[in-house]
């Protein structure tokens, strides 16, 4: 499967795994930070950022996807890797780690905890977002210089979208604009909640407390469907907090991922 991706740094690989509608560089701020102290590998999702959707009458389904993580480790020859993920990506990373494919497993608010009307709060946002991000870019861009529309106009997806460069505010509008994968995504997400136990395998549980998406009475849930994993609050960071606190993002990516490696299912 082609999957476009950046890699640096050198270590124990870190795979890490963007959102609905976002794209590799959402990462930026703590790619650097990462890659101290680990191989950073951040992957565009099949459908956004600059990889391809997937094959035509192929579904957009939590299989199809683990299929796609498990060829690309392969291919790349990360073996069993760690992950981090943001929401949809953090519910990836807990699937991946439930499944065995990953050493341990980072979720940055990951879906699959919400209830039915949550998640059609969380449609609507950003069906809206989507929307939105159809103006023309110089309008955009005229009016995300004022720090007090930029978070009128991202404060529901950032916590804090005033300390993000405008030019990577517009590259993800333009991301998640142009992205084939968000409605087959969206759709085949309607009836998926994480049920996994991830037995085995270290995770981490991080939610910002200013997420306006995916809320943060979702943490609850997620802490009783995974009583063993160490749970962290992000104090003043949104849905997407990479930009929100670089610092503290990579301090609990890295203490998430500090783990040993595990050798690949059927290895003697």
């Amino acid at each position: 499967m082609n999957i476009a991706f950046e890699r640096r740094g050198e270590g124990p690989p870190l795979v890490l795994v963007h959102g609905i509608g976002h794209r590799r560089q959402g990462w930026k701020p703590v790619m650097d930070l990462l890659a101290k102290e680990r191989e950073v590998i951040a992957i565009d999702l099949p459908g956004f950022g600059a990889s391809p959707p997937l094959p035509q009458g192929t579904p957009y389904t939590v299989d199809t996807m683990m299929s796609a993580l498990a060829e690309f480790f392969a291919e790349q020859n990360l073996g069993r890797p760690h992950i981090a993920g943001n929401s949809l990506g953090g519910l990836f990373s807990l699937e991946a780690a439930d499944r065995g494919l990953v050493s341990s497993a980072t979720a940055l608010s990951p879906a699959g905890f919400f209830k039915g009307p949550e998640l059609r709060w969380a449609a609507t946002v950003l069906r809206t977002s989507r929307l939105a991000a159809h103006a023309p870019q110089p309008l955009i861009g005229l009016l995300a210089r004022s720090h007090r529309l930029r978070r009128a106009m991202f404060g529901l997806i950032y916590g804090h979208p005033e300390h993000l460069p405008l030019e990577d505010l517009l590259g993800d509008a333009r991301a998640l604009r142009d992205c084939t994968g968000f409605e087959p995504v969206l759709r085949a997400g309607r009836g998926v909640r994480f049920t996994g136990t991830c037995e085995g395998v270290p995770v981490t549980v991080a939610w910002g407390t200013r997420d306006r998406l995916l809320l943060p009475i979702q943490a609850l849930r997620a802490q009783q469907r995974l009583p063993h994993a160490r749970f962290v609050w992000l104090p003043d960071c949104g849905h997407v907090p990479m930009g929100d606190d670089p610092e503290l993002i990579a301090k609990v990516l890295l203490e998430g991922s500090s783990a040993p490696l595990l050798e690949p299912a059927g290895t003697a």
